[in-house]
């Protein structure tokens, strides 16, 4: 009773394999380069930061120079 639903367990593991290796004369696809994620989410917060500084900012506020 328990030998059907491991056996079905351990075919669709090596199935899955088997589809996803690479074939003879498959076309190679280059990886894209990937932009890192630190410096777009640093950007974005002192985006953020900057917004949030001029909404409470008082109305005589000038910035230093």
């Amino acid at each position: 009773m328990l030998n059907i639903p491991l056996g079905l367990i351990q075919s669709q593991g090596a199935t899955s394999r088997e589809v996803n290796s690479a074939r003879p004369n498959a076309p190679v696809v280059p990886e894209r380069a990937r932009v890192a994620p630190a410096r777009r989410s640093r950007t974005a917060v002192a985006g953020l930061l900057e917004r949030a500084a001029a909404a409470v900012a008082p109305s005589e506020y000038s910035p230093a120079r």
